[in-house]
C-alpha cells in the first residue's frame, strides 16, 4: 500500500481563545481528489496552511511527503507542491509572462512550460499585457498556471473556480482530472459545489473547526440515510390511483423512497407497459452538505 501523501492526526489549531480547528484526521492517498468543503470560517484555509507548513498547528502531527512541512527537510518536496490561495494577487506592473516566468525560476521550471501553460488557460493573446490590465477571471487563469507549474505530485486549491466563465471551468476541472490520472493528490476547497462532485473521490465537510463528515459520496449518502429520487416517464396519473406509490409521490412523475426500498420499487414500476423511462437520482452532494450542516445545527439546539 502506497504511503499517504499527506497525513493528518488530531490536527488542532487555536489563535489565543479561538479553535479554529481540532481533531482534524486525513490520510490523503496518491492520486485522490479530496473536496473540502464548508462555510467561510470553518477552518478550510486554515488547513490548508497547515499542510503547507506556513502555519503549525496548535496540537497534533501532520506528515506531508513523509515529512513535518515545517521542517528543513521539507524544503526537497516544495517544488512538488502547487498552490493557489483564495484571493490570488500578482505584481500589476508585471506581464502575465512574466509573472509566470518568476514562479518558474522559483521552482526550477522549464521556460518552455510557460509558454504552454498560458495557452492552457486561455492567456496566450494576453500574456504580454501588464496584469493591471486583467480581469478578476484572468488572474484566476493567472494563478491556475502558476498552482500547475512543474507537474505537482499535491495541489492544493482554494475557491479555484471563482471568476472563471463555464467554459474556463469546464476547462479547470479537464486539468484536475489530468494531474490526477498522472498520480497527483489534490485537495480541492469550493463554494461552488455543483459539477465538483464527479472530480472527486472523497469529501470532507467541516463546520466549526470540526469534520463533520469524510467519505466517498455513496459512504456519506449511506451514513446520512437521503431519499433517492426515481423521475418516471410515461405514467402521468397513473401512480396516484397506486396506494404502493402514493406515500411516496413528490408529484405525478416523482418518487422519493429510501436505498433499502429503491430496488422494489424499480421492479414495481417496471410492470407498467406506459413506463417510457425513469431515472435514480440519489442525494447530491449539495443535499449531503445541507444534512452535514443542519445535523449538526439540530444538535446545538
Amino acid at each position: 500500500m502506497s504511503k499517504a501523501i499527506v497525513s493528518l492526526t488530531g490536527i488542532g489549531k487555536r489563535y489565543g481563545t479561538l479553535q479554529a480547528l481540532s481533531g482534524i484526521g486525513l490520510q490523503l492517498a496518491p492520486g485522490e481528489v479530496l473536496g473540502l468543503f464548508g462555510h467561510n470560517g470553518a477552518g478550510k484555509t486554515t488547513m490548508m496552511k497547515i499542510i503547507l507548513g506556513v502555519l503549525a498547528p496548535s496540537e497534533g502531527e501532520v506528515r506531508v511527503f513523509d515529512v513535518d512541512p515545517q521542517s528543513k527537510q521539507a524544503w526537497q518536496g516544495r517544488r512538488q507542491i502547487g498552490y493557489l490561495p483564495e484571493n490570488v494577487s500578482f505584481y500589476d506592473q508585471l506581464s502575465g509572462r512574466q509573472v509566470l516566468s518568476y514562479f518558474a525560476r522559483l521552482k526550477g521550471v522549464a521556460k518552455t512550460e510557460v509558454l504552454r501553460l498560458l495557452q492552457q488557460v486561455g492567456l496566450e493573446k494576453a500574456m504580454d499585457r501588464q496584469v493591471k490590465t486583467y480581469s478578476k477571471g484572468m488572474r484566476q487563469r493567472l494563478g491556475l498556471a502558476q498552482a500547475f507549474l512543474g507537474d505537482p505530485k499535491l495541489l492544493l486549491l482554494d475557491e479555484p473556480t471563482v471568476g472563471l466563465d463555464p467554459l474556463a471551468t469546464a476547462e479547470f476541472y479537464q486539468a484536475v482530472d489530468k494531474l490526477k490520472q498522472d498520480g497527483a493528490s489534490i485537495i480541492l476547497c469550493s463554494h461552488v459545489l455543483p459539477g465538483v462532485e464527479q472530480h472527486i473521490d472523497r469529501a470532507m465537510i467541516l463546520s466549526g473547526g470540526r469534520a463533520l463528515a469524510l467519505g466517498t459520496l455513496e459512504e456519506l449518502r449511506r451514513q446520512a440515510s437521503l431519499p433517492v429520487a426515481i423521475r418516471t416517464k410515461g405514467l402521468n396519473g397513473t401512480l396516484g390511483k397506486d396506494s404502493r406509490f402514493q406515500p411516496y409521490m413528490v408529484d405525478s412523475n416523482r418518487l422519493l423512497v429510501t436505498e433499502e426500498q429503491k430496488l422494489a420499487t424499480v421492479r414495481a414500476l417496471l410492470e407498467f407497459e406506459a413506463l417510457e423511462d425513469l431515472q435514480l437520482e440519489p442525494a447530491d452532494l449539495g443535499q449531503l452538505y445541507q444534512h452535514y450542516l443542519g445535523a449538526t445545527a439540530r444538535e446545538a439546539l
